[in-house]
């Protein structure tokens, strides 16, 4: 069965950087979009970078441009997201996603596979 694993959450003061992983097992996810998307506290589920399976072209919400990184290693089935000068707003439930097959874009209608999340929580 496929399954998505998050890591590297954590609490830091505004400024910081964080890294998270997300390891996928069961099945080959490299033809796959994949991806980041966040919740915080009261609020919906909403996009944060996406990584295609073909080619490696990537997406970024507006909020996070230029902040943050999404890349992924072929060979280790993971996908990563390099977050820089850290914000409170940035403080959600971070969930990696990948699409629900090789021929759609990853969008959140088209999500077949959810990680468990890991929390980020930016604050002074």
């Amino acid at each position: 069965q496929a399954q998505l694993v998050e890591s590297g959450g954590g609490s830091v003061q505004p400024g910081d950087s964080l890294k998270l992983s997300c390891a996928a097992s069961g099945r080959t996810f490299s033809s796959y979009d994949m991806g980041w998307f966040r919740q915080a506290p009261g609020k919906e589920r909403e996009f944060v970078a996406t990584i295609s399976g073909s080619g490696g072209g990537t997406s970024y919400a507006d909020s996070v441009k230029g902040r943050f990184t999404i890349s992924r290693d072929y060979a280790k089935n993971t996908v990563y997201l390099q977050m820089n000068s850290l914000k409170p707003e940035d403080t959600a439930i971070y969930y990696c996603a990948a699409a629900l097959n090789s021929r759609v874009s990853l969008r959140s209608s088209t999500v077949g596979y959810w990680g468990q999340g890991t929390q980020v929580t930016v604050s002074s």
